[in-house]
């Protein structure tokens, strides 16, 4: 055979397999799209005063897994645990939040102006990432409003803590490729955030690093849509946060009155 044959048979085989796979990737995505995921209005409340002692003003910032749903009560959420965990050692945990299911991090701008407006809050924990590393917004996006976020609440007095994008790779909503591409695009997105957030001040927390492959292991981290987190999924990550968020909730201002 020609090398000049050789050569187009070996380019029709690319381009062909090249068609098959961005063919399977829009039917995965196309599934992905079609499955029954949890409405936004099944979110449990997301406010709650925990323990006694010193007060302090947790909030919660950022996408649907912030607002907790997957559960079904607050104390579920990793907001209402991390209140929980800070309020057995000594404090009176206000906890309230301004997640909004769907989010991404150019949202977070009005989500803390909505904050503000009720005073400053002691300790902010933004949980975003999931929904850019799905859109793939571009990371200089993606840097540049977590950045602007940040240093607008430090800038306010509020200790900060952000949680980077989870690892994707752990839900079940999409097959395979496509699931391993969304877990690409999630550590691009995890890892822009991560130094966008630790340079603006915030304490960072590696979600997908640390509980990652207990999602990937265990399918009851997840709740019935294989996507949004159940009361174990949201355990893990609030034990993995909780460490850096205690420390932050010790840099806190001086209390104030509720």
């Amino acid at each position: 055979m020609k090398l000049t044959t050789i050569a187009a048979a070996a380019a029709t085989a690319a381009a062909t397999a090249a068609g098959g796979a961005v063919s399977v990737l829009a039917i995965e995505g196309l599934l992905a799209r079609r499955r029954r995921y949890l409405s936004a209005d099944l979110a449990p409340p997301g406010s709650g005063v925990f323990g006694a002692g010193r007060p302090l003003r947790l909030v919660m910032l950022g996408d649907s897994t912030a607002a907790g749903l997957g559960v079904a009560v607050t104390g579920e959420t990793v907001g209402g645990r991390l209140a929980e965990l800070l309020s057995s050692a000594g404090r009176r945990i206000h906890l309230s939040s301004g997640a909004v299911a769907g989010s991404r991090t150019a949202d977070l701008d009005a989500q803390v102006a909505r904050v503000l407006v009720h005073g400053v809050p002691d300790v902010a924990v933004i949980l975003i990432g999931g929904e850019d590393a799905i859109a793939f917004t571009p990371i200089e996006v993606v840097e540049d409003e977590l950045t602007a976020t940040v240093r607008r609440l430090v800038t306010a007095g509020t200790a900060v803590v952000v949680g980077t994008c989870p690892d994707l790779g752990a839900a079940r909503n999409f097959g395979q490729p496509l699931r391993e591409i969304m877990a690409w695009s999630g550590r691009r997105v995890a890892a822009a955030s991560g130094r966008a957030a630790a340079e603006a001040g915030a304490g960072v927390v590696d979600l997908a690093g640390r509980t990652g492959g207990v999602f990937r292991a265990d399918a009851g981290t997840l709740s019935a849509d294989g996507y949004h987190p159940s009361a174990d999924g949201y355990q893990l990550w609030a034990l993995a946060l909780y460490p850096v968020v205690y420390e932050a909730s010790r840099a806190a201002s001086a209390p104030r009155e509720f």
